[in-house]
């Protein structure tokens, strides 16, 4: 007896071939590392200010608000101030993702220089309704530095620049003003671009 086949029967078949196709079918080999040895390195900081979330985010919060705590010059080079993909001067980042109380920026690859996948989130966290943490972290790839020496300078250098920052931020959020910023090489003031 001969079987007829049905364009139901037909779908079918077609289906169950390349359902099989797809399961034997390997990935695709992705390409190799640009850094091949990457160290990813996390600095997570924080500190406890005498406000509400919301206060603290008005007064420090905005992309390019940095300026004014780091004590340097920023300015929105591309797009508007708070969208994604703005581009602020301070090391040409990028803001890649925010919620009502946080961002998250990046910094671009450089001609002639490899890229280290570096990211910094700031964030207000709400404790109670009157006051809150500030948090910024920072994630970045450091194997591109000599030695561990150089890798551990570098991330106290980072370590403290930015635990400057949140105490800045601190000061302004709790109605405070930030003395002038120091000349260079007197110490503190001025922001590494990385």
């Amino acid at each position: 007896m001969r079987k007829h086949l049905t364009p139901a029967r037909a779908g079918l078949a077609l289906t169950i071939v390349c359902m099989a196709r797809l399961a034997s079918a390997q990935p695709p080999v992705p390409a190799p590392l640009a850094i091949p040895n990457p160290n990813y390195v996390s600095i997570p900081l924080e500190i406890t200010v005498n406000r509400p979330a919301a206060e603290v985010w008005k007064r420090v919060g905005k992309y390019c608000d940095i300026g004014e705590w780091l004590q340097i010059q920023c300015t929105i080079t591309s797009g508007k101030d708070g969208e994604f993909g703005a581009v602020r001067s301070v090391g040409n980042e990028i803001l890649v993702g925010k919620t009502e109380l946080s961002y998250t920026y990046t910094q671009p690859v450089r001609v002639g220089q490899p890229y280290i996948l570096y990211h910094g989130t700031v964030e207000a966290r709400p404790l109670t309704a009157t006051t809150s943490k500030l948090i910024y972290t920072l994630v970045y790839d450091n194997s591109t530095l000599t030695d561990d020496a150089a890798r551990e300078q570098d991330k106290a250098r980072r370590t403290a620049q930015f635990t400057r920052a949140l105490e800045n931020m601190k000061t302004l959020a709790e109605g405070g003003t930030l003395p002038p910023p120091a000349t260079k090489g007197g110490g503190k003031g001025g922001a590494s671009k990385q």
